[in-house]
């Protein structure tokens, strides 16, 4: 009778034999290779890709009949409970804890078998170890994703403690700590919970806070990377504490609840200092609320950093060197302008020269250059400033934005007079912005004359480099972009995905696409002709102008954006 194969009493090889998992011939080459390297038998097969780490999981669990790790397990870890022994000792003995009782805990180890460890976690924990088999890359990337997110909370709370909101008017400040802890046991409900809004945003790189009153509740989003994601929505109730408690940290009237309102206050951690504009707007079920998150911590860009194509970086870069001239960047709210006119004058900065700027707001402080804050209230107008400033000899003018025709044509008399002038224009691509000009009342022959360069730019998300997926696209959705089949050969492309890093979104960061107009004689002709806007669109493109739609594509074959977020941003021009 032949005997039954018992996987307890045999060893690894035996039954890996047993299964068909790997040849006698494999198994002699692996037992070679481990007599010269002292590695493991099963590490040994899975490095040379002969068995599959779950296979190996399956036969420790077989072997010794410990439970094997399920992804269930491993998805719901408790960083509390696994921070009960330290990251050194958890990676040097490859353990991880995944739950804990009064008496016990359950812990995940590549070997089962380790007593040296085990007796180790009995002495560090007081409690007893509960041991379940898990895979050796499985269980790096485990460890890696919870003590990760240790030291990412960690860091978070080190940033949050002791946060300075300062008031409107600058002179009276209030201590109010973000950390969760303290709110829960000191503060007020209603306190509490701006204090988790404003840190779950700072925390999430959120520009943008929207409070928005609904019939049965209350909606709090956030807009990360460009997108408005929900966070939270409080019930209806809360919605008078939310407006009043901001209204007072703004300096606000909070009798009024029939007028708008804008105001704002600061918050200064230890790293960074973040102006928050405030604007509210009664609705038909309330106060809406719009927070604006400015980092003034510093300006960490630069021209290379925006995103720019070699050849377009390379023009752009040749135009803002000129002496004289107006430079126009267009794009919606939110679109990156301020970011690459401010990268602009960064790169342009020297001791010779005297730079001048007229915002609204003063987004952030650069050094060596005079920056002046509009006041509407106290009559500080831009058309007021801009009079002003000329009499203080700048060589270099950023007009924050072209609001009407004063302000264009100083813009413009400007840069005939020598100067170098930057602005922003609301348009939606670059050629709309020169027939925007037109439309204010700027004469042709002016326009024609004093635009050195129109650039038109969009903020696109990247993916998540942490999470996305290589995939071949459908004739369908190449055919979507306007992407011929022959462009994507030997490319790469991916998709989004999502993971813990980027919010489950699939996509972290933005980067700019842009779209600049070349002004040669045959564009500048036909803004002296007063050309419409498909005449100066196909004129552009015939002398090397480069679309939004175009310059994402290339995005795309880059690996760095997704066909999806390009039609998202981008429209296909006629």
């Amino acid at each position: 009778m032949e005997q039954q194969f018992n996987p307890q009493s045999s060893r690894i090889g035996e039954i890996l034999l047993h299964m068909n998992k790997v040849s006698e011939s494999q198994l002699q080459e692996a037992l070679i290779e481990q007599k010269s390297t002292k590695n493991k038998l099963g590490v040994i097969l899975v490095k040379n890709g002969i068995i599959q780490e779950d296979d190996l999981v399956h036969v420790y669990s077989l072997q010794l009949g410990y439970q094997k790790a399920n992804d269930e397990l491993l998805l719901n870890i408790d960083p509390k409970v696994a921070s009960i022994i330290p990251e050194e000792f958890a990676r040097q003995n490859s353990v991880l804890v995944l739950e804990k009782s009064n008496t016990s805990i359950k812990v995940a180890m590549e070997d089962p078998e380790d007593i040296t460890c085990i007796d180790a976690l009995e002495r560090l924990t007081g409690l007893v170890p509960d041991v379940v088999v898990v895979g050796p890359n499985t269980l790096k990337q485990a460890l890696d994703d919870v003590y990760g997110e240790i030291k990412k909370s960690g860091e978070e709370k080190e940033v949050f403690e002791g946060i300075t909101v300062i008031s409107g008017d600058d002179e009276q400040k209030e201590e109010v700590d973000l950390s969760p802890e303290n709110a829960s046991t000191e503060d007020a409900p209603i306190v509490k919970l701006v204090n988790m809004i404003l840190q779950e945003s700072i925390k999430e790189r959120a520009t943008d806070i929207h409070i928005e009153p609904q019939e049965n509740n209350v909606s709090v989003r956030i807009r990360i990377d460009g997108v408005l994601q929900t966070i939270m929505t409080p019930p209806a109730a809360s919605l008078s504490g939310l407006v009043t408690r901001i209204k007072i940290l703004s300096k606000l009237n909070i009798a009024e609840k029939r007028l708008p309102q804008d105001g704002r206050f600061t918050i200064k951690t230890k790293e960074k200092e973040i102006d928050v504009r405030v604007s509210i707007l009664p609705t038909i079920y309330g106060e809406k609320i719009v927070m604006r998150l400015l980092d003034k911590s510093g300006f960490a860009y630069n021209l290379e950093s925006l995103g720019f194509q070699k050849d377009l970086y390379k023009i752009f870069r040749e135009v803002i060197s000129q002496p004289y001239g107006l430079i126009i960047v267009s794009g919606p709210t939110g679109s990156g302008k301020s970011t690459s006119l401010y990268a602009s004058l960064k790169e342009i900065k020297n001791d010779m020269i005297n730079i001048t700027t007229v915002e609204d707001p003063v987004e952030y402080q650069l050094e060596g250059i005079n920056q002046v804050q509009v006041f509407d209230s106290i009559g500080l107008t831009f058309e007021s400033s801009l009079k002003f400033i000329l009499r203080q000899d700048p060589d270099i003018l950023l007009i924050g934005e072209i609001r009407d025709k004063e302000t264009a044509d100083i813009a413009v008399k400007f840069s005939l007079t020598g100067h170098l002038v930057f602005s922003t224009l609301h348009a939606n691509d670059a050629v709309s912005t020169i027939t925007r000009l037109l439309d204010m009342g700027v004469p042709p022959f002016l326009v024609g004359s004093c635009v050195k360069l129109v650039m038109a730019q969009r903020l696109i998300r990247k993916l998540c480099e942490h999470c996305r997926e290589e995939y071949d696209p459908g004739e369908k959705e190449l055919q979507s972009i306007g992407l011929k089949r022959d462009r994507i050969k030997e490319k790469t492309l991916y998709k989004a995905k999502g993971c813990r890093e980027c919010r489950d979104t699939g996509y972290l960061g933005r980067t700019g696409i842009f779209e600049l107009i070349p002004m040669t004689k045959d564009v500048r002709a036909l803004i002296y002709n007063n050309a419409n806007e498909d005449e100066l669109r196909v004129c552009a493109l015939k002398e090397g102008m480069v679309s939004l739609r175009e310059c994402g594509i290339q995005k795309i074959l880059e690996g760095s954006t997704s066909i999806h977020e390009v039609l998202r941003i981008t429209m296909e021009n006629a």
